[in-house]
């Protein structure tokens, strides 16, 4: 007897145990469906996309691991609701990105893994090891992303950039030694990495485009041979391309921003295509309630989706009329097929109101009271749905873009099989 109560005292004392709050602590964190993750507990990776399925919000990427990146499989991903993707700087849609483009990735577990539109993996997926060609972590569980940014978004909203280092050129064609540099000054040595470029890389300064030659005629870099560049900033564009010489994980530039007005010039562009596309889309939002009144009139609550430019939250005004349609976790409007407005319900803006709070990513942090006379079903609270303002032009989208009357579940809710098993 005095064994055993000795021996419960040891497990006690050692956390030995079976204890279930530990274990919970253990176990990965996987996002709520319909909330906001916090960004510090996403996973992060980087990885070329290969392919695009972006009626769908999703695609692919060649995620880099420790061993041969042309080797590794395309990992598909899904964009959660809220997701963001980032371009030149400025908000976008997948049909924005180039393929080829690199990619920085903060992704979660699927927040319900039976709607997943993409495989659902083993939640420890990113620890195994592809083999020794591959390395490990090319394969992550983590495939539901909120924050998509190709290299220059990343350095803008971290405050770091290139510093080129030397160039060796031939015919155009070469290498620039680099070195990424953090915002703040650091003892730590960073470690420059070598990148290629051809006579296709874009070179943008002020308002020019220029090409490799350009710089070469001017005397800026050398025709043949290596040059120091004394550690001249710019920011970078980053894609693949598959490199000789037995060199397995090189990526190559596809543009340089010399200054900062050419790297504004490409995000204010960004900006202007991606505020035309969410005007004839209408702008993402999520349910926050919905307080029914008599003979369908409701008043609805809804947290507008972040990302987006000022100038697209500033049409939200109180007292101006609006529509609110039904979407999918895709964003895809439902029953489109005589357009989103056809089966929208229609209303008045009561107000909107601005949380004072810390703004998650994914969330505008603005918050809408709308009321209607006619609320449709899909308009639930949890719900992802989008909202037009009175101004904005009404407008017919394309057939891939909206369910038909949703009795497909497969249209609903799009399936992995898309996605070769390599």
């Amino acid at each position: 007897m005095r064994r055993a109560q000795f021996g419960l005292a040891l497990l006690l004392a050692t956390g030995c145990l079976w204890n279930p709050v530990l274990l919970m602590a253990d176990e990965p964190f996987r996002p709520a469906p319909g909330s906001f993750p916090p960004l510090e507990k996403a996973h992060t990776y980087r990885g070329e996309l290969v392919f695009v399925d972006h009626a769908n919000r999703r695609g692919s990427l060649r995620v880099q691991g420790s061993g041969m990146f042309f080797r590794n499989d395309p990992h598909p991903f899904a964009m959660l609701p809220c997701g963001i993707v980032r371009y030149h700087g400025a908000p976008a849609d997948l049909r924005d990105v180039p393929l080829g483009t690199i990619l920085h990735v903060h992704a979660f577990l699927p927040p319900d893994p039976q709607i997943s539109s993409v495989p659902v993996l083993p939640v420890d997926n990113r620890a195994k090891d592809a083999n020794h060609n591959r390395g490990a972590g090319i394969f992550p569980a983590e495939n539901h992303v909120l924050l998509l940014e190709d290299e220059p978004s990343r350095c803008l909203r971290e405050g770091s950039v290139w510093k080129l280092q030397e160039v060796e050129c031939q015919n155009n064609t070469g290498t620039l030694l680099a070195t990424l540099e953090p915002p703040e000054a650091s003892s730590a040595k960073v470690d420059p990495e070598k990148l290629t470029f051809d006579a296709a890389t874009r070179i943008w300064r002020g308002r020019e485009c220029l090409g490799i030659e350009d710089l070469v005629q001017e005397g800026l870099w050398p025709a043949s041979g290596k040059q120091s560049l004394a550690a001249q900033a710019v920011h970078l564009g980053l894609t693949w391309k598959p490199t000789p010489d037995g060199v397995f994980t090189r990526f190559h530039i596809s543009d340089i921003w010399l200054d900062d007005t050419a790297l504004t010039q490409a995000t204010r562009r960004q900006t202007e295509t991606h505020k035309a596309f969410i005007r004839s889309r209408w702008m993402p939002a999520r349910v926050d309630a919905v307080e029914y009144g008599k003979f369908g009139r409701a008043t609805v609550t809804a947290t507008l989706f972040g990302g987006m430019d000022p100038s697209l939250y500033a049409d939200f005004q109180a007292s101006t009329s609006a529509m609110i349609n039904a979407v999918e976790n895709t964003l895809k409007h439902t029953h489109g097929a005589y357009g989103a407005a056809h089966m929208a319900s229609r209303g008045t803006i009561l107000d909107v109101t601005r949380s004072t709070d810390a703004v998650p990513l994914g969330s505008s942090g603005l918050q809408i009271r709308f009321e209607t006379d006619l609320i449709i079903e899909g308009i639930r609270t949890g719900r992802i749905v989008r909202i037009r303002p009175g101004g904005w032009p009404q407008v017919q989208v394309p057939r891939e873009e909206y369910l038909d009357d949703a009795a497909n579940p497969d249209e609903r809710f799009p399936t992995p099989a898309i996605f070769p098993k390599y």
